[in-house]
């Protein structure tokens, strides 16, 4: 790829996030429609449902470690989420969690 080719390939990489960014608040300029507010509410919840049930897909829980690091992960991850309601912290906390299990005590 020629420098020009990459000059080219960055800018339009750019707009199109600058365009995809400003987009929705165009739009949307005199507010948005009761189904995006909804999707807006019940999306992240489902997209963290989906995501569980994605990382959980591939456990075997009659071989290896029997799904010991990845149930204490889900808990400690709960756990810390009804504890601080910061969901930041709570992945965090359930991510360092499983590894050092699974690195650590399950080698």
């Amino acid at each position: 790829m020629t420098i020009l080719q990459q000059v080219i390939t960055v800018l339009v990489a750019g707009a199109a996030t600058v365009l995809t960014r400003a987009l929705p608040f165009v739009a949307f300029r005199n507010g948005a429609p009761r189904y995006v507010r909804y999707l807006g509410r019940v999306l992240p919840g489902a997209v963290f449902g989906l995501l569980v049930v994605y990382c959980l897909k591939d456990v075997d829980v009659f071989a290896g470690s029997h799904g010991v690091p990845e149930a204490l992960g889900i808990l400690v991850t709960g756990g810390v989420y009804v504890w601080r309601r910061d969901m930041l912290w709570a992945i965090l906390a359930g991510t360092l969690s499983y590894m050092a299990l699974v690195n650590l005590v399950f080698v």
